[in-house]
């Protein structure tokens, strides 16, 4: 399976202050991948180099193509997109407005397609469409937020803590979405502190910890690892040593 993301030996700094080490990831057509780990593991760091906000050095390819050279409006224009953790949503506009901006480089008649794209998987925010975004729920918030990414028709979508604050019955709202999203043809980067959530739904996982990745494999297999289990899944496995 050829990779539609691919990251090798990226390093991420702060200043002076290293804060992703030597790590390398990928991610296919049609796959979830989750990044696990603890919080200040380097897991948001690394999503915002990926999509250019922070300064990566190493090598980072989105379809074949070197991404050194592409601004963020770039990476958005060939496929990729960000849903950031605080959602970053236009509180003043109405729910249609804030959507509206994330098709903004596309053509009408996409635009269009779009809108009903974005309806179908969130029938709420049609419902709420000419709401202030301000005035929204949390997971109606989140929703938006996810919506407003797909609307430019996104290769894959990077997804940082969607469920972060939300009520279970709206986390599992998400993690369907997040699935139909992988169905529809739209890969999924997921970075998640839910890891028993994010592992389900899953097809690979990486576990950082510190700035570095400290075990790779299929989703299955992280979640069934002693160590993984005790210090992210809240529970060791029977017979197994937690170290």
């Amino acid at each position: 399976m050829s990779a539609l993301l691919k990251v090798s030996d990226a390093h991420v700094a702060y200043g002076k202050v290293e804060a992703v080490r030597s790590v390398s990831l990928e991610v296919a057509g049609n796959e979830i991948v989750t990044i696990i780990g603890a919080n200040g593991a380097g897991k948001t760091t690394l999503l915002n180099a990926i999509m250019g906000i922070l300064p990566l050095k190493g090598f980072a390819a989105f379809a074949g193509a070197d991404m050194a050279a592409l601004d963020i409006e770039d990476r958005v224009a060939v496929g990729l997109s960000l849903v950031p953790e605080h959602r970053e949503l236009f509180g003043t506009m109405n729910v249609e407005d804030n959507l509206q901006l994330g098709a903004f480089r596309i053509a009408k008649a996409t635009a269009a397609r779009s809108f009903e794209r974005v309806y179908t998987l969130f029938p709420r925010l049609k419902e709420r469409r000419k709401q202030l975004a301000g005035t929204l729920s949390g997971g109606e918030q989140q929703m938006l937020a996810m919506g407003r990414a797909l609307m430019g028709a996104p290769k894959l979508l990077m997804l940082d803590e969607p469920s972060l604050g939300l009520a279970p019955i709206i986390v599992a709202d998400i993690f369907r979405t997040i699935g139909e999203l992988r169905a529809a043809g739209v890969s999924v980067l997921l970075v998640e502190q839910n890891a028993q959530a994010a592992l389900k739904i899953a097809d690979r996982a990486y576990v950082m910890e510190l700035g570095e990745f400290v075990l790779d494999g299929p989703a299955s297999e992280i979640a069934t690892n002693a160590r993984v289990a005790a210090s992210y899944l809240g529970f060791t496995h029977e017979g197994e040593s937690a170290i």
